[in-house]
């Protein structure tokens, strides 16, 4: 009962964390969340080959939380985008829709890997990046749009996040103001985590790897997640617009790599 108790309070801290940076950078905190949950399956000691598909899918119905508060808190801030949201939310959904089966697919360790490298990549962005960064003074529209935002979805999906990250550094790069890009790309959050949340469920509904899941989606790990980042996430917001951005950014960038590396070590002992 000890280690049940450990557990409850570091899934409750780490969704308070996926809260808090749910609103610093506008990302859904499935970045934290996934890698939380795969390792707290295995210290609870399931060893089914498909527990990353159970944290993917769990992290993405939180999102739907996470972000969906997030999103309201920079609205009050005048600060969302919507006729970005409008325009790109029916391709990302689509592509969520796509990666959901892809993902149930995919060997688990295979997803855990990808999560590892990605995480390490995205890390660079966050250590890196600089909002005067520019590729184009607008987003894309037409035939683009539709891919980027069918990708985005697909990537999301397969890792489990918001689709915040990439969501962020797009915009940017397209000339939006960092804040105006944090605050909209938590609209992001919504059109990947319900999609992604029904798709896991339905995709995984005839497995059995973690007890009292729905499908690809952990109830009790959904409980603890939401409920505690869900009343975070506003604070998250409202820090955004006070603390120095950029040392929020690299202390970040330093754990995505620890997490990266260590999930990468994982799939490469799960796969010899």
């Amino acid at each position: 009962m000890t280690d049940i108790w450990i557990l409850v309070v570091a899934m409750a801290a780490t969704g308070a964390f996926a809260g808090l940076i749910a609103g610093l950078f506008g990302i859904g905190g499935g970045i934290v969340m996934v890698p939380a949950m795969y390792f707290a399956f295995q210290f609870l000691g399931y060893d089914d080959p498909r527990i990353m598909q159970v944290a993917v899918g769990t992290s993405l119905a939180v999102i739907i939380a996470t972000s969906a508060r997030s999103v309201a808190a920079h609205a009050k801030r005048d600060a969302v985008d919507f006729a970005v949201l409008r325009g790109w939310a029916p391709w990302i959904v689509i592509g969520t829709l796509v990666g959901s089966r892809i993902a149930h697919l995919l060997p688990g360790n295979f997803l855990t890997g990808l999560f590892g490298v990605t995480a390490m990549i995205l890390s660079a962005q966050f250590f890196f990046g600089r909002p005067d960064w520019r590729l184009a003074d607008d987003l894309p529209g037409g035939p683009l749009r539709w891919g980027l935002g069918g990708l985005i979805g697909i990537l999301s999906a397969l890792m489990g996040i918001g689709g915040g990250v990439f969501g962020v550094t797009l915009m940017t790069l397209c000339g939006k103001p960092i804040h105006k890009a944090v605050a909209t790309a938590a609209g992001f959050g919504v059109a990947i985590g319900l999609p992604g949340a029904i798709g896991f469920v339905l995709n995984g509904w005839d497995q059995d790897a973690v007890p009292y899941s729905l499908g690809y989606v952990n109830l009790p790990g959904f409980a603890l997640l939401a409920g505690s980042a869900f009343f975070v996430a506003p604070l998250g917001a409202k820090l955004a617009h006070s603390l120095p951005e950029k040392t929020l950014k690299r202390c970040f960038a330093v754990g995505l790599v620890i997490v990266g590396v260590m999930l990468v070590r994982e799939a490469w002992l799960a796969a010899s």
